[in-house]
C-alpha cells in the first residue's frame, strides 16, 4: 500500500516538473525586461521629443525682450508674464479669437454636414458615376493654393463676400469636404447594410435612417471629420490673409503677422500669443479625443 503511494506521488511530481517552464523561459506573449525596458526608452524619448517645442514656446513667451530668443540662459533671471499681458490688453487678440472661431466652427459645422451626406450617399446609393465622383472630389486636393487664390477672389467678389466669414468658410470647407467625404464614405461602409433595412421597415425615410440610426453609430468617423474640418480652419494663412481685409477680422494665423514687419519681429510677443492661441484647439481635441482613435482606424477596414 506505502509502495503504491509513493509511486502515484512520484508521478505526480515528474508530471508536474514536466508541465512547468524552464527557469528563465518566457510565456507566450510575455515579453522580456530588456526588450520592456527598451520600449519604455523610447517612448520616453519621442515624449521628449514631441513636448519639447511646446516648452520651448512656453519658456521663450516669458522672457520680456524681443531679442531673448537669441540669448535663451538669459531669461531664467527675468522671467515675466508682461507679454500675455501685452497680448490681450493692447492688440485685436480677442477680435482674431472671435474671428477664428466663427470661421472655425463654421467651417465644421457646415463640412462635416456636406462630407457626411456625401459619403453616406455614396455608400449606400448607386446613382450613374458614384465612383468617378469621388474620384473627383480626390483630385480637387492636388491643385496648390496659388492656382486657386485668383479664381476663388474672383468668385468670392463677384458674390460680394470678400471680408467676410461666410465666405472664407465656403472656401475651407472646399479644402476640407473632399478629404471628410472620403473618410466618412470608409466609416459608412463598415456599418451593416442591414440596419438601413430596418429603418426602412420601421417607416423612416433615407434622410430619416441616416439622421436616427447611422449618424449615431458614426460618431467617431465624424469626431475625425470635425476634427479635421476645425484644424484646416483654425491654422491656415494664405487664404485668410487675401480674403480678409479687416483687421478685426483677422484669424490668429493672420494676427501672428502684425508682429512681424520688415525691419522688426517681436518674437516674444508671438510666443506669447502662440500660446493662448493652443488653448482653444488644446479644448477641441480634448471633446474629440475618445472618438479620434476609433474613427482614424475603423474607415480602413473596408471600403
Amino acid at each position: 500500500m506505502s509502495t503504491m503511494t509513493l509511486d502515484t506521488s512520484t508521478a505526480a511530481t515528474d508530471k508536474t516538473s514536466e508541465d512547468a517552464p524552464p527557469r528563465g523561459s518566457r510565456r507566450r506573449g510575455e515579453t522580456s525586461r530588456a526588450a520592456a525596458l527598451t520600449s519604455h526608452g523610447v517612448l520616453t524619448v519621442a515624449s521628449l521629443v514631441a513636448l519639447f517645442p511646446i516648452a520651448w514656446l512656453v519658456f521663450l513667451s516669458l522672457g520680456p525682450d524681443k531679442d531673448d530668443y537669441l540669448h535663451p540662459g538669459r531669461i531664467w533671471g527675468k522671467m515675466t508674464l508682461d507679454n500675455y499681458s501685452f497680448v490681450l490688453q493692447h492688440t485685436r487678440f480677442f477680435d482674431w479669437m472671435w474671428s477664428t472661431l466663427a470661421v472655425s466652427l463654421g467651417t465644421t459645422v457646415i463640412g462635416v454636414l456636406v462630407a457626411a451626406t456625401t459619403g453616406y450617399a455614396v455608400s449606400r446609393m448607386r446613382f450613374p458615376g458614384y465612383k468617378k465622383f469621388m474620384w473627383v472630389l480626390l483630385v480637387t486636393q492636388m491643385f496648390p493654393v496659388a492656382v486657386l487664390m485668383v479664381p476663388m477672389y474672383e468668385i468670392l467678389s463677384e458674390l460680394q463676400l470678400i471680408d467676410n466669414y461666410f465666405g472664407l468658410v465656403l472656401v475651407y470647407c472646399s479644402t476640407a469636404v473632399p478629404y471628410c467625404a472620403w473618410l466618412l464614405k470608409g466609416y459608412f461602409d463598415t456599418i451593416p447594410f442591414e440596419i438601413d433595412e430596418a429603418g426602412r421597415v420601421d417607416g423612416l425615410s433615407p434622410f430619416g435612417t441616416f439622421a436616427r440610426l447611422i449618424l449615431p453609430l458614426a460618431k467617431p468617423g465624424l469626431a475625425v471629420a470635425a476634427f479635421y474640418s476645425f484644424i484646416t480652419a483654425f491654422g491656415e494663412v494664405a487664404f485668410a490673409s487675401t480674403f480678409m481685409l479687416s483687421d478685426t477680422k483677422y484669424t490668429f494665423a493672420v494676427g501672428l503677422q502684425s508682429f512681424v514687419s520688415e525691419h522688426d519681429a517681436q518674437r516674444n510677443l508671438m510666443a506669447a500669443t502662440a500660446v493662448l492661441v493652443a488653448i482653444p484647439v488644446s479644448a477641441f481635441f480634448y471633446l474629440v479625443q475618445k472618438n479620434l482613435v476609433a474613427g482614424l482606424t475603423a474607415g480602413g477596414t473596408k471600403g
